[in-house]
């Protein structure tokens, strides 16, 4: 199992739209490319952060996945419609597997 979590730190005073925006690409992502995402925020550390975490059966699944969304133009129109709402270049991807 692969587990795919990406977070972003959230731009001051953007915290109810960075939220907003966070359930419409979950939910864009849930009807288009049949993949759960699930939206967290952290307990400790940095409260002003919201990840995105999916899990796949394996990097072949991960990497189909990746390859649809690049490729998909409403897609790419979302994701730039909410980057107003994160601290640029604070988006860090992590790729975890299952033992």
């Amino acid at each position: 199992m692969i587990r795919f979590v990406r977070s972003a730190s959230v731009a001051p005073g953007k915290l109810g739209d960075a939220l907003a925006f966070a359930r419409q690409i979950t939910d864009y992502i849930g009807k288009n490319f049949s993949v759960k995402l699930e939206v967290m925020m952290p307990v400790g550390g940095n409260p002003n952060r919201i990840a995105w975490r999916a899990e796949y059966a394996n990097l072949a699944a991960l990497d189909d996945f990746t390859t649809k969304s690049m490729s998909d133009p409403k897609y790419a129109e979302l994701v730039k419609s909410g980057a107003m709402n994160f601290v640029p270049g604070s988006v860090n991807d992590s790729i975890w597997r299952t033992l």
